[in-house]
Formats: structure tokens, sequence, C-alpha cells
């Protein structure tokens, strides 16, 4: 079935994003005028599969969207984009995100609607694509139980998956644990799970060790501009590899994260035989160059923006 061998398939979110930006954020009851307005793409699965797809995987995305303007740009941001809508379907209930900004600060309302609706039957309709997939991802932003039930189904397929914990969830099913091949979280992810504070690179490696002893077979926790650390329950003698971040100046780190996990998809997919801290190495690379733009997925590079040392089979020198 080689028309559905998807290098990366992504269940999770897609969120319009409506943007306002103000000299500073109202107060209770009061209107104030601000100076810029946008409408952006987000969640956390579109951003993840998108930015897998800008770097060359052949993408699809299994998801809910409004039957409405909203979803009609989103279905049209995926086919420009070169992701497979074909496994996406609509519902009355709508899917935004509304943020009100100023300098520093941020207040944002989300309304999850259709993505709360993607359940059992939408992962049996995309079992084609699933199960011929080279890696799978999923998140939190969508029914745990959905996200779980994808897990499983890659798992039972042989298909690699990643795991990203995120909106974090206290007393998360055990079983998210066993079913990810990687899973990826951030410190105040891995903080909120582990009950482990996380804020140096030790920290991250106590935290790291306590999820591989939970079932997860390799664990990436990222901590911002320190890099990620690395931990296999395949090699625990070799304990924990800390990857640095190359220093950038960073503009807008929102979706950073989500840049990552797509481009960690893209090398788990392309180069499966490569070492997992060099795919991280590399992913920390197309992070880096996000951050260096205002946005979330408008600051997601493509291949040609990225160097060419970064599709190269020859491991890189750090």
């Amino acid at each position: 079935m080689t028309e559905e061998a998807f290098d990366v398939v992504v269940v999770g979110s897609c969120m319009t994003d409506l943007v306002s930006q103000a000299p500073r954020l109202p107060k209770a009851g009061e209107t104030i005028h601000g100076h810029k307005f946008f409408i952006g793409f987000g969640g956390k699965g579109a951003n993840q599969c998108i930015q897998a797809a800008r770097m060359g995987a052949k993408t699809a995305m299994v998801c809910k969207v409004g039957k409405d303007f909203f979803g009609e740009n989103y279905i049209q941001n995926f086919k420009d984009n070169g992701v497979d809508p074909s496994f996406l379907s609509s519902s009355f209930r709508s899917v935004t995100s509304a943020f009100v900004t100023s300098a520093g600060e941020n207040a944002i309302v989300i309304v999850a609607g259709a993505n709360l609706l993607l359940g059992g039957e939408d992962l049996q309709q995309a079992l084609p694509a699933l199960s011929h997939a080279k890696v799978l991802v999923s998140q939190l932003e969508v029914s745990p139980d959905t996200s779980l039930q994808a897990l499983r189904l890659a798992q039972e397929n042989n298909v690699k998956t990643i795991f990203n914990p995120a909106p974090a969830i206290p007393d998360l099913d055990p079983d998210f644990y066993r079913a990810s091949v990687v899973f990826c979280c951030n410190e105040s992810e891995a903080e909120l799970l582990t009950g482990v504070a996380v804020a140096t690179v030790e920290d991250a490696g106590h935290a790291g060790q306590e999820l591989l002893r939970r079932g997860c077979r390799s664990v990436i926790i990222t901590l911002g501009s320190q890099g990620c650390v690395v931990l296999s329950g395949q090699e625990p003698s070799t304990g924990l590899h800390h990857v640095p971040a190359k220093p950038v100046t960073a503009v807008d780190t929102t979706g950073a994260g989500d840049s990552f996990i797509g481009a960690l998809a893209f090398y788990m997919a392309t180069f499966p035989t490569m070492p997992l801290q060099e795919m991280v190495s590399r992913a920390n690379q197309v992070a880096g160059v996000s951050v260096q733009k205002i946005g979330t997925q408008a600051s997601y590079p493509y291949k040609k923006d990225l160097p060419n040392n970064l599709f190269s089979r020859q491991q890189l020198a750090n």
C-alpha cells in the first residue's frame, strides 16, 4: 500500500489563533485599543506535522476541524504545506484560541471544540495510514483516550512512536509510557509527571530516569536554551546525554517545542539508524531557527532555509 506509506502521521489538535496585540492587557470590564490583529494557525499536533512536512517528510494529519470559515482555512493550510488532509474530518463545533498580547505578557482563551470529538472511529478510518507510517506522533490536546489508542495501534503495527505529554495531566495512564518509543516533554511537564523539580540538566536526568522506570524506551526532556537531555532504556549504563543548544537570539519562542518534535519525527522517519542524540542535536537547530522569527507556524523553516548538513547522513560535530 505504497500510496499510504507516510513518513509521519500525526494524531492531534489544530487551532486557529485570533491574536490581538495591545500596549497592555485590559482590566476586567475595560475596553482598550489594540494596534495589531492577525489570524494564525496553531495547535500542537498541526504544528508538529507542518514542521515535519516543511523538512520534506510525507505527512498526514488525523484531526477534526470546525465546519466553518476557520476549518476551511485550516484545510487549505494543510494543503499549502503538503500535508495530506485525507484523514481529517469536520464538526459543527469550532476550534479557536484567542490571544491578547502585550510586551512580555499574554492572556489566552482556548475553545478546543472539535478537537475533543476526535475518537476511535476517526482512528479506524485512518488505520491504513497509521499502520503503514514510519513514525506516529501524538499529544494531549485531544482526548487522552484517543491519543493512547493511536499509540497502541502504532505499537501493534511496529510503527515508531513519539508521545508529547502536553499539556501534561496528573495521573497519566501508565500505558502511555509503555507505548512510547520516544517520550518527549519539557521541564515543566517532566516535573508535573514525576514530582521531580527540574531546573538543571542534572535534575532533568533524575526525572528522565523515573520516566524510564515507568516503561518508556527513550526519554527526551527539553530545557529551552539549555538544550535537551536524552536517556535510553536500552543503554542504562551510559546514563544521560546532554545535548546543548546552539546560542541564538530568540525573538519569539512560541511553538518552538512543536518545531523540535516535528523535526525529530522527520529524522526518525528519514534516518532511522541515526543515533537519537544526533537527531536531537539537529532538531534543536531546526527549533533554534524557528525562534528567530515572530509567529508559530509562520516561523517554521522549510528545508531550503536550513543548512545542507542537517540533511546529511554523516554525523555532525557538536
